[in-house]
């Protein structure tokens, strides 16, 4: 295609807002590229070949890994390394040698652990509780996704195949040699999907599950079956059935990365008659307030409708409260007896003004339960011991009430071990880790703090545990913190987030963690003294972002290096432990390579007017011309939680972005204000403005990439995101129409009165407060601004989206029709917030490709000139 013959072309002012046209003559503009047009069968081929790469890279590297020594000294493998890999997330083990040949590459091979093992349903026939449980967690749809893992006695438990499997291999029982095992079902009496299985640490013959909103156990010797909660009426009606046990609710999961509901004491008592004591703290939920909306039923053909509680901004919340569950064993291992108890005095009594149960578990001795809690507005988190004795047995009997209150010992009490507030918001993380005991009165323990500095770093905390108030007349139960030692410092980031750990050697007194500490482009694994902290030590290599196992497994690429996996051995002087440097051992796979027409991205910072220094990357067009412009595609997600831009491979969903560029888009990302790992104040720059500033950090990157750039043509912009970026997309559009052509939006948040709790009123306090923000930042209230033009707006949707619900398009398509504006939409009937379907995928990035077309950019330039 020859380029435009005319006199005039509009020339868009992106440091302004202007929309004024400059008459120029032609000789003085570059000539612009025009990407070859094709059909939809021709497109269809391309996302072929960039589908079939990038499901190589995706269901290749291995994870979740497990290491355990081996105990025979005399064979010739030190560990055995256990994993989910492949394709199928089958579990896999690999054998680590005690010594390697220096002068070649050991690569470990990945050996089967399960003996023709179906993990997947047939034809994904997966319950709607894991369907729903993989989309919180927006897992893949194959095979195994967890297991939990018994060191003692080598004993597996994991779900597939909708039931639950369990297998041993090695611990005290030793190790299989090389066939694989044929895992064993467990039978159930249960009706419905058993869900989240756990072993039980102190006794693993016992283990525990969901099933139908309830907490089970089950002994996997005996087969004997135990329900210990009835919250659940086992109703199909989710209004007459609001109650649950051991289960996080949706906005738990959803927007605080908490996936279970309960949790096994590390140990079990040993009774005088050769029985066991042992206990689940879980949690338990009432969503009698909570709103019921209706989600078109995956089964379209039933024209039914799934129900779910969703809590709307400024709406109720569940209620939620922590209770114990105690079960005893005689000496052969059968349930003597089970009792369910209760908190001594109610929940919100003892801890006033607490909202969500953000973690909750075990100390490792098993002396406390402990849990995370915030208030509402998740300004203030405390961080609470709960001893057992704090429970006392459910009764409907006043007068047995009674006398389990006069039984209690008298120092019977919680303990607010920490506490945090901030102006800005608190980061949910998952970092805590708390040493034994030495002294009654003492407790210590190690905790991430990002509300101190605004960075996340790590800190030793010691709390006296001394406050003896009445916990039947409570009070206020904070702790006096005796010593809080600093370990990291400085203006980055500790990891703490969405999973990850720190790991801590009580011999040599380190703590191991990630972060970004040289660069927020780059994850590194670092070491420091928490007993004498100083040198903060970087163990892996730079240039590269790293996501390590300690002991060490390490995961690292950057963008222009697909995955690689390595196992590595610390080595050097015992005297001088934190100055050990990382060996390579073995290799657990090597870069596929990248196919013939990927070309990296080129990461780019530049300062932005706000003061930060912000970061992007460029896919150049492939098929680059000296002095031709080429149309220009904005990815986008801009929203708290995430980082776009960083020095790892852009694989997976990011792969269409080079299909883009290979067709001749240039294509930018940039992290505006607002993006995660570059503390709190750079995240907090949205806090009550969503949708307010993001825009303007957008267009100053794609300025400055136009100047140094100059094959960026910024009359032919389009702007792409999905969710958060969907949003942004929207607004994109209607803040700065002069600049963004086209915009692809999918899933967006049309109306923040209209999305959840937890994560609306994190950033954007309740409606009452922030009226002005939320009217501001409700695309679906400005579609008067959107322009008139057809074919510059390009909705997209999962029809049954649960949690960006279709509500949004809905609304927003509405007040489009009703203001007389121009609008497509691309609906996917079977989908949810995710595309997991692969024909599904297909359609929505042949759709991408199609929309950003260039004689779409034609005509609009055309129009605007």
């Amino acid at each position: 295609m020859s380029p435009i013959s005319c006199v005039t072309v509009s020339m868009t002012a992106v440091d302004g807002l202007s929309d004024s046209t400059e008459v120029v003559e032609m000789e003085d503009v570059p000539s612009q590229f025009y990407v070859e047009k094709h059909s939809w069968d021709g497109l269809r081929d391309i996302i072929h070949c960039s589908r079939k790469y990038s499901g190589m890279i995706a269901n290749k590297a291995p994870h979740d890994f497990q290491f355990v020594q081996k105990k025979d000294e005399n064979g010739p493998h030190s560990h055995r390394l256990y994993y989910l890999g492949n394709r199928e997330n089958s579990l896999l083990y690999s054998e680590i040698p005690k010594k390697i040949r220096k002068e070649a590459l050991l690569v470990l091979s990945w050996k089967q652990m399960l003996d023709h093992f179906q993990a997947t349903p047939h034809q994904g026939a997966y319950s709607r509780e894991e369907e729903l449980l993989r989309e919180r967690k927006r897992l893949g749809a194959f095979g195994i996704t967890s297991y939990d893992y018994h060191a003692q006695t080598g004993l597996f438990l994991f779900q597939a195949s909708n039931s639950l499997f369990y297998c041993q291999d090695g611990g005290n029982n030793g190790f299989i040699q090389s066939a694989p095992i044929k895992p064993v079902e467990i039978k159930t009496q249960c009706s419905g999907t058993r869900m989240d299985p756990k072993i039980c640490p102190g006794d693993p013959d016992f283990i525990a599950f969901i099933n139908n909103n309830d907490l089970w156990i089950a002994n996997i010797k005996t087969s004997e079956e135990r329900r210990l909660t009835y919250c659940h009426k086992g109703l199909d009606n989710v209004k007459e059935d609001p109650k649950s046990a051991g289960i996080a609710t949706f906005v738990i999961q959803e927007e605080f990365d908490r996936f279970t509901g309960y949790w096994w004491s590390p140990s079990a008592t040993e009774d005088p008659d050769g029985g066991k004591t042992m206990y689940l703290l879980y949690e338990e939920v009432d969503e009698t307030e909570v709103e019921i909306i209706h989600v078109p039923s995956p089964a379209l053909e039933e024209r039914k409708a799934d129900a779910y509680r969703y809590p709307r901004t400024g709406s109720k919340n569940p209620q939620a409260t922590l209770k114990l569950a105690e079960i005893k064993t005689d000496h052969q291992g059968r349930i003597i007896n089970t009792q369910d108890k209760e908190l001594v005095v109610p929940f919100t009594s003892l801890f006033p003004g607490t909202e969500y149960i953000a973690r909750a578990g075990w100390t490792s001795d098993g002396k406390y339960g402990w849990a995370v809690l915030l208030d509402r507005s998740q300004r203030k988190l405390q961080l609470a011991l709960l001893p057992p004795a704090l429970f006392i047995p459910v009764t409907d009997d006043p007068a047995q009430r009674q006398d389990s209150l006069e039984t209690l010992p008298s120092n019977t009490q919680p303990y607010i071990i920490y506490e945090e507030t901030t102006d800005v918001w608190i980061n949910v993380h998952d970092i805590f880790y708390p040493f034994i005991q030495t002294t009654e009165d003492e407790f210590t323990f190690i905790w991430v703090n990002e509300s101190k500095t605004g960075f996340s770093h790590l800190y030793k905390i010691t709390s006296l545990l001394l406050i003896l108030l009445s916990v039947c007349s409570p009070g206020d139960f904070k702790c006096a913190i005796k010593e809080e030692v600093t370990l990291t410092s400085g203006e980055w980031e500790v990891l703490a987030r969405h999973g990850s750990k720190i790991w801590v050697n009580e011999a040599t007194k380190l703590v191991y963690f990630q972060g970004t500490r040289d660069t927020p482009l780059e994850h590194h694994l670092y070491v420091v003294s928490y007993d004498s902290p100083g040198d903060v030590v970087r163990l892996t290599k730079p240039g590269f972002s790293h996501s390590c196992c300690v002991s060490q497994v390490n995961h690292y690429s950057n963008v222009s290096t697909p995955p690689c996996v390595h196992v590595y051995k610390l080595t050097g002087s015992e005297n001088n432990p934190l100055h050990m440097v990382p060996e390579f051992w073995a290799s657990m796979m090597e870069s596929p390579g990248c196919p013939g027409d990927y070309n990296p991205p080129e990461i780019f910072d530049f300062p932005g007017k706000s003061g930060f220094q912000l970061y992007g990357m460029v896919y150049k067009p492939h098929n680059l011309q000296p002095g031709r412009k080429h149309p220009t595609v904005l990815f986008v997600y801009g929203g708290p939680q995430v980082q776009l831009v960083n020095n790892s491979f852009k694989g997976m969903k990011y792969l269409r972005l080079n299909t883009l560029a290979s067709l001749g888009y240039a294509v930018v990302v940039i992290d505006g204000r607002g993006s995660c790992q570059r503390g709190l104040e750079f995240e907090g720059a949205l806090k009550n403005k969503m949708g307010q500033v993001e825009i303007e950090d957008q267009v100053e990157g794609l300025q400055y990439v136009a100047e140094r750039f100059n094959f960026v043509d910024l009359s032919r912009v389009a702007i792409h995101g999905w969710s958060y970026g969907g949003f942004l997309s929207l607004m994109g559009l209607i803040q700065r129409p002069n600049v963004f052509k086209v915009a692809i939006a999918g899933a967006p948040v049309t109306v923040w009165m209209a999305y959840d709790t937890g994560y609306t009123e994190r950033y954007m306090d309740v409606p009452e407060n922030n009226q002005q923000g939320y009217e501001e930042g409700s695309v679906a209230l400005h579609v008067d601004k959107l322009p008139s033009e057809p074919n510059r707006l390009l909705i997209l949707h999962g029809f049954l989206d649960e949690n960006v619900h279709f509500f949004h398009t809905n609304f927003l398509v509405s007040q489009i029709i009703r203001a007389g504006k121009p609008y497509q939409l691309q609906v996917y009937p079977n989908e949810r917030h995710s595309i997991r379907c692969p024909e599904s995928g297909e359609h929505y990035e042949i759709m991408l490709l199609g929309e950003v077309k260039s004689d779409i950019f034609y005509d609009i330039c055309q129009s605007t000139s």
